[in-house]
């Protein structure tokens, strides 16, 4: 499975760091495989995820809002979706994965360096990263 989570670091709402924490978080703790889009400064990925995200799930006003989640090139969901399969123990089956995922990070696709300012993995501290293959 080909895994991207949508994101936008650069946000000044607590909440919204700690909803695209959550999604970020449970992937990287359970090994799963996926692709950190940060939206921030891509705009052509902004304006895919825009195109790809149902007209159901946008907003009555405005542009739906990271964390949006995809498989490849089909949309899974947003927070909320990803939310409420936590809650109902069934975020492995939302993800299209068997109940105990067997995908593994491999050590060269794990982030190189930080692409705000360029510096190793770790120099920015305190705030969640953006990052170059």
């Amino acid at each position: 499975s080909s895994f991207s989570v949508f994101i936008c670091w650069l946000v000044s709402s607590t909440l919204k760091q700690k909803r695209q924490q959550a999604v970020v978080g449970f992937l990287e703790a359970n090994r799963i495989l996926f692709e950190e889009v940060d939206i921030t400064m891509l705009e052509d990925q902004r304006l895919w995820m825009y195109r790809n995200i149902p007209e159901e799930k946008h907003p009555g006003k405005g542009n739906p809002l990271p964390p949006q989640i995809f498989n490849g090139d089909e949309y899974l969901g947003d927070y909320e979706d990803f939310f409420q399969s936590k809650e109902n123990n069934t975020v492995f089956s939302f993800l299209g994965l068997n109940s105990d995922p067997t995908v593994q990070v491999r050590p060269e696709a794990l982030p190189k360096t930080c692409a705000r300012c360029r510096n190793s993995r770790t120099h920015c501290q305190g705030l969640r990263n953006s990052f170059i293959m």
